[in-house]
């Protein structure tokens, strides 16, 4: 995906390259252990897999909340470190914030997680490469 382009928010710009298509450089490398970071806890995956499933695309933290056993102040702390990374925007309305998907950066994940089409993994081109000789 590293000649590819993106459509995102009516400016084109160029995509990162795949993670098993290139190495990345520092920026890009210390952004993705940003996201990766705030991946990397049970309750925040289960926070964005909530708002990503939610029907309408956007959910009150009002409605986040009693599906966990913590308190308010600390959802609002996992919802933060989402929204930091990237993953998540809000918006206030009243006394509640309502959270929804940045869908641009679950994207941009996926293409930097995946190989091209067809392309075999490392040790299956390797392996293959030997039987040839």
């Amino acid at each position: 995906m590293s000649n590819q382009e993106l459509e995102v928010l009516g400016q084109t710009q160029e995509c990162c390259p795949g993670l098993l298509t290139a190495p990345l450089d520092e920026g890009q490398a210390a952004e993705l252990a940003r996201v990766f970071k705030a991946l990397g806890d049970p309750v925040r995956l289960r926070l964005l897999s909530m708002i990503a499933s939610r029907a309408g695309g956007e959910v009150c933290v009002c409605d986040l909340t009693p599906a966990f056993d913590l308190s308010q102040p600390t959802i609002s702390h996992h919802l933060k470190l989402l929204k930091q990374a990237g993953l998540i925007d809000s918006e206030r309305r009243g006394t509640w914030v309502y959270y929804r998907l940045l869908p641009e950066m679950t994207d941009r994940l996926a293409g930097i997680l995946t190989r091209p089409a067809g392309q075999l993994p490392p040790e299956i081109g390797q392996a293959n490469a030997g039987a040839d000789s």
